[in-house]
């Protein structure tokens, strides 16, 4: 029997009995008494590159609302998880990463493997704990430990989040585990309270802007727009963008200058600068910007609003309700209609034979809608796709992306970790981030993922930017364009991924609908990222022409 079996196989067991099911490991050997009890225990996830599993536990945690425990070896093992943990951190993701270190007589004296990993991941942790190399002494203090780190994980000041702990092991570092402490009974650990803040008396027209995370009930947050008469932005990640809301709000806001009296700010913001131009010019035109956030944070890029409510969104919309006002109809008529005129607009300039990136986006979306799979976005275009272009519909699809931190890194690991919680996943990236994660699809499993992948050649956003203008072309290409020299289809290929090679819309259809039983690849050649340029600065003066 080892201590240190004992000890891992304790930590487990209370993690398990509070309703953690998954864990993703790493190979490693100083890190073996705990995988070997998490794997004893919990459902296993084994991938070999440790950023690639971080970002794949990040996927299942986000799926399925449950802490993931991470299982790392030591030195730049642990160090790879970094990324993973800054977007956890930001994006609210509870993760419990489990780091092995070496004991400390191994410190500082050129140990193999071992780096200084108090501290690892600094401020992007809700709580973090090195409790040392195992003690039977202290075997009182095990499960409190591991409880703990459970509920900072779920139930910390700042919500859900990633917690650390660092685990010294000794040699010899296999062992079984002995007799467990007790369980000390069935622990209640409730989140804090959030008493909603006094809401002012709601009048005037109005305007609510919706984004991940702006609520858990969706139609309450509809019922609450449509009470007041108010017009409705809904994020395709809020889960609220139905028949009535505002899809094409970023197109909208560039061609009105119809302002409300009252902005309501719910969830992450969007990605759209004309829709954060818009609301900072309401601001300047006397409208009052209430930011409504269960979290305490100061959501505020655009450092506009007036008044910002730490409450829970629901209790803060009903207790609002009791004294409002509503709009004059007039109002809510008004953005519908344009949502009407902007809708026919849009779709009359991307057309429906040739393939572009927005139209993918709008088609992928639609899919995702129909098919109930659950969307995976990336970062950079396809996100900005999906927001400014994907329509209003009967059934919203669940839509997830990384987007605490916003970066690019792990979507394909992230959208393996999404499926593999049950759900048929479609993940729309770019080619440049398929590749930036490829080492995900190392070790790959028979998971219910679909990769539509947008191949312009290179890095699309940048050529939205004065970069673009700014420099030559050879410049250009060189530090900001990066078209890629390997053939993302090959790529595919060589990790054993089915891929179909997509030129039209009744083919990205066809594929589509075929897809959702494992995993398989979707290449979609689009016109290259000037045309993309083109098209977009034409949808939006196609919108402007509509709406007169």
């Amino acid at each position: 029997m080892s201590v240190q079996a004992t000890f891992t196989a304790t930590l487990v067991d209370e993690w398990k009995a509070g309703g953690v099911t998954d864990a993703v490991i790493c190979p490693g050997s100083r890190s073996t008494p705990l995988a070997l009890a998490l794997a004893a225990r919990l459902t296993v996830h084994v991938r070999l590159d440790e950023r690639s599993a971080a970002f794949f536990a990040l996927g299942l945690a986000m799926s399925t609302g449950r802490p993931v425990v991470i299982c790392t070896t030591s030195g730049t093992a642990a160090a790879e998880v970094h990324a993973a943990v800054v977007e956890a951190h930001h994006a609210g993701v509870p993760l419990i990463v489990c780091t092995a270190d070496r004991p400390p007589e191994l410190q500082q004296v050129g140990a193999s493997q071992t780096i200084d990993q108090i501290g690892l991941f600094t401020t992007a942790t809700r709580w973090a704990k090195a409790p040392g190399v195992p003690d039977d002494s202290q075997r009182e203090t095990w499960r409190p430990l591991a409880a703990r780190a459970l509920a900072e994980s779920l139930h910390g000041p700042d919500g859900p989040g990633p917690v650390h702990l660092n685990l010294a092991f000794r040699e010899p570092l296999i062992g079984e585990p002995g007799p467990l402490p007790e369980r000390p009974g069935p622990r209640v650990i409730a989140a804090s309270p959030s008493a909603p803040a006094s809401p002012p008396r709601l009048s005037g027209l109005g305007m609510i802007i919706a984004g991940a995370g702006a609520t858990q009930n969706p139609e309450a947050l509809v019922r609450f727009a449509d009470a007041l008469g108010w017009s409705l932005l809904a994020d395709p990640r809020s889960g609220c963008r139905v028949e009535g809301t505002i899809a094409a709000a970023d197109a909208i806001v560039r061609s009105t200058s119809d302002y409300p009296d009252t902005v309501v700010l719910l969830g992450a913001p969007w990605l759209s600068k004309a829709l954060g131009e818009y609301v900072a010019a309401a601001a300047g035109w006397g409208a009052k910007v209430i930011s409504v956030d269960p979290r305490q944070k100061w959501v505020d890029p655009s450092h506009v609003v007036t008044e910002f409510h730490h409450a829970d969104p629901d209790e803060w919309m009903a207790e609002a309700l009791k004294t409002a006002t509503p709009s004059e109809p007039e109002w809510l008529a008004k953005w519908q209609g344009d949502e009407v005129a902007a809708q026919v607009a849009i779709a009359e300039a991307l057309g429906g034979t040739i393939l572009n990136e927005p139209l993918v986006a709008r088609r992928v979306f639609e899919h995702a809608a129909t098919s109930g799979a659950t969307l995976m976005v990336a970062a950079s275009m396809p996100m900005r796709d999906v927001e400014w272009f994907a329509p209003t519909t009967l059934t919203p699809p669940r839509v997830l992306a990384n987007r605490g931190a916003n970066g690019i890194d792990g979507v394909v690991s992230t959208a393996l970790g999404i499926a593999a919680s049950g759900r048929p996943t479609i993940a729309l990236l770019g080619d440049l981030s398929f590749l930036h994660d490829v080492s995900g699809l190392v070790h790959l499993a028979d998971l219910p993922c679909t990769f539509v992948v947008v191949d312009n050649g290179g890095g699309g956003i940048f050529s939205f930017l004065p970069q673009a203008s700014a420099l030559e072309t050879p410049r250009f290409e060189q530090l900001f364009g990066t078209p890629p020299t390997a053939d993302v289809s090959d790529v595919a290929r060589g990790f054993g991924l089915t891929v179909h090679e997509i030129s039209t819309v009744q083919e990205l259809a066809a594929a589509l609908a075929a897809s959702g039983h494992g995993p398989s690849f979707l290449r979609v050649k689009v016109p290259g990222r000037s045309e993309n340029v083109a098209l977009h600065d034409a949808i939006n003066q196609a919108v402007r022409l509509a709406l007169g």
